[in-house]
């Protein structure tokens, strides 16, 4: 069995057991470094940590039918500093504040700071160009409990040359916002990796409680603006504010075999949120969150019409998503739109959703998203396996609009948003309560096409009624088959819908409808 390797930084690596089974490898098997072994692992997507820079390393896996080997070099640095040499205690009590920024200043480019085991308390901290933070086992990166010890960055600022300069982003408009955990804008090749934890310790704030009251958004825990070649690997991501890592406006990204988690109910604690980012990969990573677990978004109208970025070529493989709104979302602020999105061989665990798309009229002519493609995905416990609502009807004023909840037709202007091709193969979800899949486009702008092929959906016989869609007067669900509405074209090959209540297809306001071996019991 083939090891790929994905991430190579100058003491960690991260590899792939190259097979078609989401998430979880055909059986346990061991890892070995240079024929000694380390552990033993039960996913596809596995990591060593604890290397040399500059060196050969062979790593081999082994199992009863598994075995396959790979040799790899790790990067070469320049030097590493410890900081507990700048006088950080890692006890969790003394403010390590002025030690960690001290550290991190003195940095020389392609340079690692380790944090060796110890729990190091801090206020925000800003990252820069060419350097890699290193958590090692045991250590933990905890955020400060006063609101008051995080600064607000603003959100806009004009440039020499007349442009806008952002550095502060709250749910798609560039406004004011409290600075996060870790924090670089406008850098580039910054590496932050584990075994160990960096927490936002909100749980012990009033981030979660008062949030309501604060003068501006809240921070996230990691935020990239304007950033490129970035890579977080292996790390243990948790209890932020607000969003748990937050790329922005920035380019090639690489999120490898990381946990990133939070309570159930704390609020809009989504785990990776992308945002107008380009070539993106988020591989082996495991999420259990409040809210979404990988949100993909571009900005609110205003920001799609001044940058018209949209996100696009990001790559989702071999993850692993467990509770949270939604397994994979796109927006809703999705202003510019996203193109490319692959999705495959990953594993979606008591989410309320699979793919959920939010947007709404209001959302802009630049919301355009295409190409979105879903492979090989294994779903228990999914409530709605596919959500696709051009209804959603939370977050600003006009939300409860006549406007954005009206079922006329309206004039389609440069506030309307469109929706492309979206394709759906391999997909087996068990356990399903509110609805096969609810698709609700717009009468003035139906979704393009939408093709679902080798897939089964199964209903759990206890499922209690659910809302599929956040909409203006929704209607509650339960067992509710494939419902479709403003689609243009709908393709159905080899699907199989078992114990829904009533039709196991609904549709209406479809232009073409092709179902080829659709079978329902």
């Amino acid at each position: 069995m083939n090891v790929k390797l994905l991430f190579s930084g100058v003491s960690s690596a991260c590899f792939e057991l190259e097979n078609s089974l989401p998430y979880y490898a055909p059986e346990k098997f061991k890892v070995l470094l240079n024929g000694q072994e380390q552990y033993e692992c039960e996913s596809n997507v596995f990591s060593l940590y604890s290397l040399q820079p500059d060196t050969d390393y062979e790593v081999r896996v082994k199992g009863s039918s598994i075995e396959g080997a790979l040799r790899f070099h790790t990067k070469a640095e320049r030097c590493c500093l410890n900081v507990r040499d700048f006088g950080a205690a890692g006890d969790g009590v003394q403010d390590d504040t002025e030690a960690i920024r001290s550290a991190i200043g003195c940095l020389p480019p392609d340079s690692r700071l380790l944090f060796p085991a110890g729990v190091y308390l801090t206020r925000p901290q800003f990252l820069k160009s060419h350097i890699t933070l290193e958590f090692c086992a045991g250590a933990t990166l905890l955020g400060w409990t006063d609101r008051n010890a995080y600064n607000i960055l603003p959100g806009v600022v004009e440039a020499a040359d007349g442009k806008r300069m952002h550095f502060g982003t709250w749910e798609g408009n560039a406004v004011p916002v409290y600075q996060s955990l870790l924090t670089a804008q406008y850098a580039e090749d910054i590496t932050v990796i584990g075994p160990g934890t960096v927490d936002g310790n909100a749980q012990n704030t009033d981030f979660w409680t008062s949030f309501h009251t604060y003068p501006t958004g809240r921070p996230r825990l990691l935020f990239f603006n304007r950033c490129k070649d970035v890579r977080v690997h292996g790390i243990h991501a948790c209890n932020a504010a607000s969003w748990q890592i937050h790329p922005y406006f920035s380019e090639n990204l690489g999120f490898y075999d990381l946990l990133i988690s939070a309570p159930k109910h704390s609020p809009n604690t989504d785990a990776l949120d992308p945002e107008c980012c380009t070539d993106v990969q988020i591989i082996g990573c495991r999420f259990t969150v409040g809210d979404d677990c990988i949100a993909i978004k571009s900005g609110k109208i205003d920001i799609g019409r001044e940058f018209n970025q949209p996100a696009m070529r990001h790559t989702i493989h071999n993850c692993l998503m467990e509770f949270g709104h939604g397994a994979i979302t796109l927006g809703s602020e999705i202003g510019a739109g996203v193109r490319d999105l692959t999705v495959s061989q990953c594993y979606f665990r008591g989410t309320d959703r699979g793919l959920r798309i939010k947007s709404r009229r209001g959302r802009g002519k630049n919301c355009r998203i295409d190409g979105v493609r879903f492979d090989n995905i294994r779903m228990e416990g999914v409530l709605t396996p596919v959500a696709i609502n051009l209804w959603y009807n939370c977050c600003d004023p006009d939300r409860e609009s006549e406007y954005v909840w009206s079922r006329e037709h309206l004039p389609v202007d440069d506030r309307t948003p469109y929706m492309g091709a979206f394709r759906f193969t391999n997909l087996t979800c068990t356990g399903a309560e509110v609805a096969a899949c609810y698709i609700d486009g717009l009468p003035e702008a139906p979704i393009g096409e939408v093709s679902f092929e080798n897939v089964s959906v199964s209903f759990s016989p206890d499922a209690k009624p659910g809302i599929p869609i956040m909409e203006n007067f929704a209607k509650q669900r339960c067992r509710l088959g494939m419902y479709f509405d403003n689609v243009r074209h709908i393709r159905l090959k080899d699907v199989r819908i078992e114990g829904a209540e009533g039709e196991a297809l609904l549709a209406d306001h479809y232009e073409k409808l092709e179902k080829e071996h659709f079978c329902e019991g």
